[in-house]
């Protein structure tokens, strides 16, 4: 891992950024200024134009006339693969330059902004630029005196709104497929954390690696992203966020041109430890990292913990172990185990659930207020914290903190524990613990989540779907599914 570019990062930052559309950085026409803040200590670190409808008109143009000229979608799909391997080579020759961008805007630990977001960042381009010549249609044996055959094409101008967890991560989880496949792009990353997005496309702009207008970036708040929801010409939309704004994206595609839509949305994961859990120890410990990394900032994070009575206690005191031995602070010093929240907004309202989950009665065990020790003063730092004794109706069991919040709920039966798990608006992920094989299979058929993980929770490839249930959203990021979302469908019949 190469050290953090802070220098070069602090005289990045003094000049304003701007707008990319049409292959070209501009001012915009709103004349409005965006600061970005280090939630490490509170101050402005640099600044941004906030777009206006004007500009995303400009950037859906300049998309669709890049979409139309075919130079992009109709070029061979090895040269189409050999630019995407060429963004992956990009992103690893600047992963330094990008990691501290992210920690410096969003506050996570520089390791897990070099070896997690950014690293899968590059294996994202490269994984599909493997798909371009790869994914397409198939011949019908349909009756009758006729031929048909079907063909995937490119869906067009696609909207990406990006949160601001994984900055970096999630965009690129929206760009590779999409470019992929041929399509244009307007992406427009969260107001808080839009500096590696502006980053990644200086990196790429000046390489040269994309026909002009191919990809184009929005800045700005979140009115922004309803003008590209709204957009007539936008052909689909990719969003990443709350399932209050998942909500009201699909309303902006009914009310224009019913653009289709995909969303991965909120959660409030499961994760069951049974008493005869294999390794209990292990399980105490992956279920405590799988939450509080990334500060917490996870929507498929196990924020509720079923423990079986017998092993409570245990795994209890095992949580308070791990999350008192925690240390917060600077995310770019190697002995910070978690860095602080995004905002100072953010915090507050973490803070608050953390107030309602004790006047509801659940039992605080570790943490539960803002850390100020020493350098901390002025961030936005929350300890791991750790109730007990939760009820799975309390607010903090059934609504999305979003923060290092972990809620721990006794269960006695198996059947006790699948109902309390499926008792949610969410059905992202869920995960269970045990050493009985039919109960591993039964209780992982019968949770209700995208994604479960048994005796390991957390498991990821790019080769396997990601998306949820409920109101966690509709359709699947990674593998064959997100190219599916990127792409039409076209049935062709020619009678002999």
């Amino acid at each position: 891992m190469k050290a953090p570019q802070l220098e070069w990062a602090a005289e990045w930052l003094k000049e304003k950024k701007t707008l990319y559309i049409d292959g070209a950085w501009v001012p915009g026409a709103s004349g409005t200024t965006v600061e970005t803040v280090n939630p490490a200590n509170g101050k402005a670190i640099g600044s941004f134009t906030g777009a206006s409808k004007e500009d995303v008109d400009a950037a859906v143009r300049a998309a669709r006339s890049a979409f139309e000229s075919g130079e992009w979608k109709e070029m061979s799909r090895k040269e189409r693969g050999r630019r995407l391997h060429r963004i992956s080579a990009l992103i690893r020759e600047h992963q330094a330059e990008l990691a501290t961008l992210e920690s410096l805007d969003n506050g996570k630990l520089y390791k897990e902004a070099y070896l997690d977001d950014v690293e899968e960042s590059a294996d994202l381009f490269e994984y599909y630029a493997g798909w371009t010549d790869k994914y397409y249609g198939e011949v019908n044996p349909v009756e009758g005196n006729f031929t048909s055959w079907t063909t995937r094409d490119p869906v067009g101008v696609c909207g990406q709104i990006v949160p601001w967890n994984f900055p970096i991560d999630m965009a690129v989880w929206k760009l590779a497929p999409a470019l992929a496949m041929g399509n244009t792009v307007v992406l427009k990353p969260s107001s808080v954390t839009s500096l590696s997005a502006i980053r990644l496309f200086e990196i790429i702009h000046e390489a040269g690696v994309l026909p002009k207008g191919v990809i184009n970036l929005i800045l700005g708040e979140g009115r922004v992203g309803t003008y590209i929801t709204t957009h007539m010409d936008v052909d689909k939309v990719s969003f990443t966020g709350s399932t209050q704004v998942g909500k009201k994206l699909v309303h902006d595609s009914a009310d224009s041109n019913l653009k289709p839509v995909t969303l991965e949305l909120g959660g409030k994961s499961p994760n069951i430890i049974f008493a005869d859990a294999p390794n209990l120890e292990g399980a105490i410990e992956r279920s405590f990292y799988a939450l509080f990394t990334h500060k917490a900032e996870k929507c498929s994070a196990p924020t509720r913990l079923f423990v079986q009575r017998p092993v409570y206690d245990q795994v209890v005191s095992g949580l308070v172990r791990y999350a008192e031995s925690y240390k917060l602070g600077d995310p770019f010093d190697p002995a910070s185990d978690q860095g602080p929240q995004v905002s100072q907004a953010h915090m507050e309202s973490i803070l608050r659930y953390i107030e309602i989950g004790k006047q509801q009665g659940a039992r605080l065990v570790a943490g539960g207020y803002r850390d100020t020790d020493g350098s901390n003063a002025d961030g936005y730092y929350v300890r791991p914290t750790i109730f007990a004794d939760v009820s799975n109706d309390m607010t903090i069991a059934q609504e999305e903190i979003f923060g290092p919040v972990l809620c721990v709920i006794p269960f006695d039966t198996e059947e006790e524990a699948v109902r309390m798990a499926n008792d949610t608006i969410y059905g992202l992920a869920a995960g269970l613990w045990t050493n009985d094989v039919a109960r591993a299979h039964r209780v992982a058929k019968r949770l209700q989540a995208g994604q479960v993980f048994v005796n390991r929770y957390g498991c990821y490839d790019f080769a396997s779907p990601f998306g949820g249930f409920k109101q966690s959203g509709w359709g699947k990021e990674y593998a064959i599914h997100s190219l599916a979302s990127y792409t039409k469908m076209k049935a062709i019949w020619i009678a002999h």
